[in-house]
């Protein structure tokens, strides 16, 4: 399981796997900026010391969540060798789901969007720079936590029921999964400890602890799984399931993915040391902020709440018809291509945005809590105009490339579901610019510590997404409805997006840099759409004459990916974007040339 991270999905998504990322949400360093008052002009000159910084912490924290993927990739292998994708991976893939949305409803998005602006508060004013503030959420967070862990355990048999009735209905597979899932619940305390001990750092400038930390976890769990498959065997030869398991196996696979989550958390105390943090629990919580961070927290909850019941709509129609397009020879076109079709489609976002943005947020923050509306308003567009470099190329690509993406990807799932897999990413494709935009803008809400705005606008989002999405189901063929889904789901996020912008321009004064803004998106769309065609044209014929298996969707997906690279930059080039020319020299001066 990953850790949780800032990047909570959007109303409607599939559930948090919390990061590597938040899920998913972290800071530069502090710079000193002038009060100002009044409307900044429409292009503010980034600092060229703190925009390289700012690069620096992007790219360590970008090349900790790569790898913190690629990881996360060879487990999910490993654990299909050893226990299949069938009932018994059914069984400890609920188990395991369940700590993470407890997490998430309980603690998980306060922690993330609420504490960042309150931890600097409290190093800006506090006369120990803010030690004891985050000793106090430390030991608040470990006995909420715990508390609720324990409740968990003991309940775990009545949270199967609510999870899956169907497990619940056989005696021996509902056994095995409540076993397994007191062996996962106890994960989440030790995702609350890893994303506070995170967010202390990030507040002092220490970033790539939080990105890299998860790669530990993946390697345990890759570790554990391993050594079931060399003591029982692999699936194939095993054929391991809910009924023959023995219980020495079980608790091999528990106790390895509760050790990968210990570990995670446990690794960010060197970290600490070295920034010379002292952990110390404090009682004394009254007084010092924490009861007004948590009446901000009330709306992040409500926020997660919102995310969940879009989640259910989404769920309950993608499920019903995914089973009437299998009746009729469709596979690949219900909630699980949905959902793998969505892990495809976020990681740009997870990779770009977040870490852009994570660098951002505490300086967002500060600027913020000075009353520098300039500062803030320059921030956010740096972050808009820096991650819509990578963000737009990538959503067109998975426009013209879903299919050989998902057909080279998931061949192991036979060649019709995973052509459904990539038609869904299709569909999702341009979703990602107002998805990636909407991430940057709710960034200034939080730092002005108003969770309420978010939660309204996510109501927006949902409301859209679900309308949209029954439509879907009502007017498409069963086969083609979660691909409409996926769509409903950008759109979403489009209409998202504008009320997002608009109240935020307000709440500045009017102005957040809005034409520069668009210009670079303008830009970046009339650059990639003519690119993206050619990859579409191109890559759909070698399909077509090499057949979708490995080697055709490998020929297809390259060919498609270097015509679609070379003429976006191409075109990119000619309309002279700053921020891509600022990627060249980030990249050449890494390369020492």
């Amino acid at each position: 399981m990953a850790a949780p991270s800032e990047q909570a999905h959007g109303p409607g998504g599939p559930p948090s796997r919390l990061p590597d990322d938040t899920l998913p949400l972290r800071p530069a360093t502090a710079e000193t900026t002038a009060q100002a008052t009044a409307p900044a002009p429409a292009s503010v000159p980034e600092p060229k010391s703190g925009t390289a910084r700012l690069g620096r912490s992007s790219a360590l924290m970008a090349a900790g969540t790569i790898v913190s993927r690629i990881t996360g990739f060879l487990r999910t292998l490993v654990m299909a060798a050893a226990i299949g994708v069938s009932t018994l991976g059914d069984s400890y893939q609920v188990a395991n789901t369940l700590p993470t949305m407890i997490y998430v409803l309980v603690s998980g998005g306060a922690l993330n969007a609420v504490f960042v602006p309150q931890l600097v508060r409290a190093m800006k004013n506090d006369e120990d720079g803010g030690e004891a503030y985050a000793n106090r959420l430390l030991t608040l967070v470990v006995l909420v936590l715990a508390g609720v862990t324990t409740l968990g355990v003991l309940a775990a048999p009545l949270l199967i029921r609510m999870m899956s009735p169907d497990i619940a209905a056989d005696p021996q597979r509902m056994t095995l999964t409540v076993e397994f899932a007191r062996y996962c619940l106890p994960t989440m305390f030790f995702m609350g400890i890893h994303v506070v001990l995170g967010q202390i750092l990030n507040a002092r400038g220490r970033f790539g602890a939080m990105m890299w930390t998860p790669v530990l976890n993946n390697v345990v769990v890759i570790a554990a799984f391993g050594a079931f498959i060399w003591a029982f065997g692999g699936f194939t030869s095993s054929g391991v399931s809910a009924a023959t398991i023995t219980p020495e196996g079980v608790r091999l696979l528990g106790l390895g993915t509760l050790l990968g989550l210990a570990v995670q958390a446990l690794a960010m105390l060197p970290y600490l040391r070295e920034a010379g943090v002292r952990l110390r629990p404090r009682f004394d919580f009254r007084g010092h902020g924490l009861g007004k961070a948590a009446g901000l927290a009330k709306w992040t909850l409500l926020f997660v709440l919102a995310n969940q019941l879009g989640l259910i709509v989404v769920t309950e129609l993608a499920t019903k018809a995914g089973a009437a397009a299998d009746r009729a020879g469709h596979p690949g076109s219900g909630f699980t291509a949905y959902q793998f079709a969505y892990q495809i489609w976020q990681m740009p976002q997870a990779i770009i945005t977040v870490s852009v943005m994570t660098a951002v947020l505490p300086r967002i923050s500060r600027a913020a809590l000075d009353g520098d509306a300039t500062a803030v308003r320059h921030d956010i567009s740096y972050g808009l105009r820096t991650s819509a470099v990578a963000v737009v190329p990538c959503a067109f690509a998975f426009l013209a490339l879903g299919t050989p993406m998902a057909t080279l990807l998931y061949a192991g799932s036979g060649s019709a579901g995973a052509q459904g897999i990539g038609h869904v990413l299709m569909a999702f494709g341009l979703g990602l610019i107002p998805y990636s935009a909407q991430y940057v803008v709710l960034r200034g809400f939080y730092a002005y510590e108003d969770t309420r705005t978010p939660f309204f606008n996510t109501l927006v989002v949902a409301a859209v997404n679900a309308a949209a999405s029954a439509l879907s189901f009502v007017l498409l063929p069963a086969h083609w409805a979660v691909a409409g889904m996926a769509a409903s789901y950008g759109l979403g996020f489009a209409v998202g997006i504008a009320v997002a912008w608009r109240r935020l321009r307000k709440r500045l004064g009017g102005d957040l840099d809005g034409a520069r803004v668009l210009r670079t998106y303008a830009r970046l769309c009339v650059a990639a759409a003519p690119a993206a065609l050619a990859a579409g044209v191109t890559a759909t014929a070698l399909l077509h004459a090499m057949g979708s298996d490995a080697l055709g969707s490998l020929t297809a997906l390259t060919a498609g990916a270097a015509i679609l690279l070379t003429l976006f930059l191409v075109l990119a080039r000619l309309f002279k974007l700053p921020e891509l020319d600022a990627m060249f020299t980030m990249l050449r001066s890494r390369l020492g040339r």
